[in-house]
């Protein structure tokens, strides 16, 4: 298990090897703390404690305050940053969408779908703000255990289940050739790219497939790239692997190029991420 925090402006990132499903971070007063807009392969979940944030989550554009709960589902495209140099608190939680899915599989929904995204990507319930601080406190607690940790995990995210709307399943709209796109770009990220190869594989132009890429998923292409290097990058930190080796594993040109995506996106240092010092 891994708590690193020394001070209120450093991110506070919480793990346990028992419970690799859910990840959490906190910070204390996260004025200086911006994120260029990204997206998670995770289900993420966060509460603000104080202060105001601008949050981006797809269309949705929203200050939000102390009470608030924001949600984002894998892959959606978000951002969330301070309003005016003030001291702004949160917690966020991570959770792995296999997990999450089976839950909602054993709380009765359709298992023809892998996962239920929401539609909801805000909101003010008390009972929800609550929950998640008490589960960040239970997940936190280093004298507590994972039957009590696991325990607390499940009984929040059935009460998730219940207090957000699910969003609409059809995907009659969804662009299959851009689908393709995103696909070829997860498989192949951790080598160079070209925007060629890309359009051959969608079977789309390029001028096209650079317009709908970013109005379908939110970034370019070549953000798209950075973005799936960076949760590689993550999923390797965790395990404890050297920031160096993690960088030319993801695709990176060197650990400074590594060290300048991993910042702008995940907001700290590839070691701090990790845990070190």
């Amino acid at each position: 298990m891994t708590l690193s925090a020394k001070k209120t402006s450093t991110p506070r990132f919480w793990r346990d090897d028992a419970l690799p499903f859910v990840e959490a971070r906190a910070i204390q007063d996260g004025r200086k703390i911006c994120y260029a807009k990204h997206a998670h392969e995770t289900f993420s979940i966060g509460a603000v404690r104080g202060g105001q944030s601008t949050m981006h989550n797809g269309t949705l554009r929203a200050q939000v305050g102390a009470g608030a709960v924001v949600v984002f589902n894998p892959q959606e495209v978000h951002a969330c940053n301070p309003v005016d140099d003030q001291p702004w608190s949160y917690v966020m939680l991570y959770v792995d969408v296999s997990w999450l899915a089976t839950l909602q599989h054993d709380l009765g929904l359709s298992r023809n779908v892998d996962f239920h995204a929401f539609s909801t990507g805000l909101t003010t319930q008390p009972d929800l703000y609550a929950g998640l601080n008490r589960l960040y406190a239970v997940l936190a607690d280093e004298l507590g255990d994972s039957l009590q940790k696991h325990s607390a995990a499940i009984t929040f995210f059935s009460d998730v289940q219940s207090a957000l709307a699910p969003m609409p399943t059809s995907s009659d709209n969804t662009n299959h050739r851009l689908v393709r796109a995103a696909e070829y770009i997860r498989d192949n990220y951790t080598r160079s790219l070209k925007l060629d190869e890309i359009c051959a594989a969608a079977d789309l132009s390029a001028s096209y497939l650079i317009r709908a890429f970013k109005q379908r998923y939110g970034m370019t292409p070549h953000a798209y790239l950075t973005n799936c290097r960076i949760e590689y990058s993550r999923a390797q930190l965790r395990r404890g692997k050297a920031i160096v080796d993690v960088a030319i594993e993801a695709g990176f040109a060197d650990q400074a190029h590594l060290q300048r995506a991993f910042r702008q996106s995940v907001a700290a240092t590839p070691g701090q991420y990790r845990g070190a010092a």
